[in-house]
């Protein structure tokens, strides 16, 4: 599995931001990723007032490389970067090696 980290920071991002981000998650982002041709999975993380990032994981190194291919194009006009209002700091290949189901289950719900 091949996996992808697109972060940005939010140390100098304006008030509220956090909840806007939560927001456009919820609200247009994780249907847009619900049922994606060639990614296995995405979660969206962050840290107030220090970072928010996607996190990807693909079924091949063609779906993979791709996306990021189209993302970094356009990563400065991203929804995400134009919410925070600036661009990522970090595109990061990754390999996943492996994934575990815990007892409790997977929720893939666009809010907490």
């Amino acid at each position: 599995m091949r996996g992808l980290t697109v972060r940005w920071s939010l140390v100098d991002a304006p008030d509220g931001v956090e909840e806007a981000l939560a927001s456009y998650v919820a609200e247009t982002s994780h249907a847009r990723f619900t049922g994606m041709a060639g990614l296995a999975f995405k979660t969206w993380r962050m840290r107030r007032g220090e970072w928010f990032e996607g996190s990807y994981v693909f079924g091949s190194d063609e779906a993979r490389a791709e996306f990021q291919r189209a993302f970094v194009e356009t990563a400065a006009e991203a929804p995400g970067s134009q919410i925070i209002g600036s661009p990522p700091v970090l595109v990061e290949e990754c390999d996943v090696v492996a994934i575990a189901e815990g007892w409790d289950g997977f929720s893939a719900s666009s809010r907490a």
